[in-house]
This record gives C-alpha cells, sequence and structure tokens, in this order.
C-alpha cells in the first residue's frame, strides 16, 4: 500500500506540473482524484511521505482549477 500509495502521489504531482501550463489545466480534473486515491492509499499503508505527496497534489491542482476551471 505504501508504494502503491506513494506512486499515484508522484503520478498526480507529475500530472500537476503538466497542469500548470496553459490549456492543460483539465488534467487537474484528472490528477486530483488520483492523488486523493494514492492519499487513501497513503493513510492505509502509514506512509507519511506519500501523504505529504497527495496533499500537496491535491492543494495546487484545485488552486489551479480556482483559477481557470481548467480552462484557462
Amino acid at each position: 500500500m505504501k508504494t502503491i500509495g506513494r506512486l499515484f502521489g508522484i503520478l498526480a504531482l507529475i500530472g500537476m506540473v503538466l497542469g500548470m501550463i496553459p490549456l492543460f489545466g483539465w488534467l487537474n480534473w484528472l490528477n486530483i482524484p488520483l492523488a486523493i486515491l494514492g492519499l487513501v492509499l497513503s493513510i492505509v499503508g502509514k506512509s507519511k511521505g506519500g501523504i505529504a505527496i497527495c496533499v500537496v497534489a491535491i492543494l495546487f491542482g484545485g488552486i489551479r482549477l480556482l483559477m481557470g476551471g481548467g480552462i484557462v
């Protein structure tokens, strides 16, 4: 569980970075659920690093969606 949660968090972070590029903001609509799934798996596996990665991905992805709704 630790490894899978951390892997989902890393994938969500990579997607979040790509989502910061204009016209790729829609990618955060896919990254946030992936990061939430990674967060749940990291909590079950008790992986502090995975929890931190997933929370960062959720926060920055959510802020990006609030800025432009995934369109801009």
